[in-house]
């Protein structure tokens, strides 16, 4: 996936600059905590730092793009954090952003739901698996929605549950939206609502991301995909994939920033998230951060499970290796 050989930035002030001229001087796309340039941009963990610790310089490579009139957009799959939250985030580490930068899969899908699906009211319900992040974006997008943090849904099943599921008098004949996200208090209730939302109510299947696992504590443990893919395999459904690298995710985006792609690079550390979002989104570049979970290695072997190798336009050292243009300009 792309043919041409990476180009190496680091060091190289006259190519970092070449590279940072040919975007949009309106946007940049990082990861989230990931990066991207030019028209988006998106900033994520292994991009802008690692723990809670920030790189250094961080915080002057994003002033000194923005400086050059370059908007960033911080792009993230998590769904359990609003951008809010995100931005409380990120004050905290020291990065400068607004709320209006920020956008995670969870405010992705509110936003799908809400403008491109556009279900009429009282049947644009939605029954959520996930966390108050979800809950937070469907609210400023006006979407009401049952499930995710409702403790009547944080028990276990009981025969009257069973009965009333059967008989269908347990189901709300608003929702026609089931959102699978990553649930930390999924149970057996709630994969039972969500299965005859979607077998016997006919509600549209939709997930904020693939992931199958996520970093925290030195290690993996289950994403939000793991909950989506119980769901699959329980209807034989496919669910319309919110988060990177679906392109539903792009165009959302691209609905609310209004950008030319062309124009536009991704930022980040995961070759099958980040820049395959950028390559399938037709973006003008992608970027590779090598401080995050990508090496080069990587776009050097064999591939993925489908033998492609998805490999990045550029790649740097560190993010801040760009402040040569700066000192260069």
């Amino acid at each position: 996936m792309t043919s041409a050989t990476p180009k190496y930035l680091s060091g190289d002030s006259a190519a970092i600059m070449e590279f940072v001229d040919q975007f949009d001087v309106s946007s940049l796309l990082f990861k989230s905590p990931s990066l991207h340039l030019a028209h988006l941009t998106k900033i994520y963990k292994g991009v802008l730092w690692s723990g809670d610790h920030v790189f250094d310089g961080t915080a002057e490579t994003l002033e000194m793009l923005r400086a050059k009139g370059k908007r960033i957009i911080f792009v993230t799959n998590n769904s359990t954090k609003s951008r809010v939250d995100y931005k409380k985030k990120l004050d905290a580490l020291g990065i400068p952003a607004t709320v209006d930068e920020i956008f995670g899969s969870g405010y992705s899908s509110a936003v799908y739901i809400a403008r491109i699906l556009a279900l009429p009211p009282p049947e644009n319900k939605v029954f959520v698996l996930g966390e108050a992040g979800i809950e937070a974006e469907l609210r400023s997008e006006g979407v009401p929605f049952v499930g995710a943090t409702d403790p009547s849904f944080r028990r276990e099943m009981t025969p009257e549950d069973f009965t009333a599921l059967a008989d269908g008098t347990a189901l709300d004949p608003d929702v026609g939206v089931v959102l699978s996200g990553l649930d930390y208090h999924l149970n057996y209730l709630k994969l039972s609502y969500a299965y005859h939302y979607l077998k016997r109510g006919g509600a549209r299947f939709l997930a904020t991301n693939r992931d199958a696992t996520l970093p925290a504590a030195g290690t993996l443990f289950p994403g939000a995909g793991t909950m989506a893919i119980a769901l699959k395999h329980m209807t034989g459904q496919e669910p319309l994939v919110m988060g990177k690298p679906s392109q539903a995710m792009m165009d959302a985006i691209e609905g609310k920033f209004q950008f030319d792609r062309k124009k536009a690079c991704m930022v980040g550390d995961r070759l099958n998230t980040d820049i395959r979002f950028g390559i399938d989104g037709g973006l003008g570049g992608t970027l590779a951060v090598l401080t995050g979970v990508v090496k080069q290695r990587d776009w050097e072997g064999e591939g993925g499970d489908d033998g492609v190798v998805v490999q990045p336009g550029w790649f740097v050292d560190r993010l801040t290796d760009l402040r040569a243009y700066g000192d260069g300009a």
